[in-house]
């Protein structure tokens, strides 16, 4: 595109900043590709829109166009998948697995099994939480913690894979 419709695409955006259509403004400005607007894009973060969220940024990039791309669409669906599991809502949380984050198991097909059995827990925030901490501490820390008793509420296949991880 020359720098003469660039400027006018940019002209136009600010026009329809000023006159207040913001849907417009980020339609345009994700169908043009040529200003990626941080506020936005933070405060539905923030608002946790992921629908809209992901939208966005794919006029901007696609899952497939670098590493970082991967691990930014990841990151998003992974969060809609935890929420849907926060609220108990498993048959939605089935349904964003499979459509949405199957296609990330061929890259890590480890970290795919590890957010699917997420599915089995009962709590998973306490329970993710306590893997999240086991996994950053050494795996003496793990053992010690597991040796001291501490795993006894927690089901058979986090403890199994929490031992296996320490030993």
């Amino acid at each position: 595109m020359s720098s003469l419709s660039r400027e006018l695409v940019f002209l136009i955006l600010q026009f329809l900043d000023e006159e207040k259509f913001k849907e417009t403004v980020h339609k345009l400005e994700q169908e043009s590709g040529f200003f990626f607007n941080m506020k936005y894009f933070e405060d539905e973060v923030h608002n946790g829109n992921w629908d809209e969220v992901e939208r966005y940024l794919s006029g901007f990039t696609k899952v497939d166009d670098n590493r970082y791309s991967m691990k930014i669409f990841f990151e998003i669906r992974k969060q809609k998948y935890l929420e849907a599991l926060d609220k108990h809502d498993r048959s939605k949380a089935v349904e964003i697995l499979v459509k949405d984050l199957k296609v990330f198991a061929t890259f890590n097909e480890d970290l795919f099994k590890e957010i699917t059995q997420l599915l089995t827990l009962e709590n998973f925030r306490y329970e993710y939480k306590l893997l999240f901490w086991l996994q950053c501490r050494s795996s003496s820390d793990a053992h010690k913690f597991l040796v001291a008793g501490k795993m006894n509420n927690y089901p058979s296949m986090v403890t199994q894979n929490l031992q296996e991880q320490s030993c």
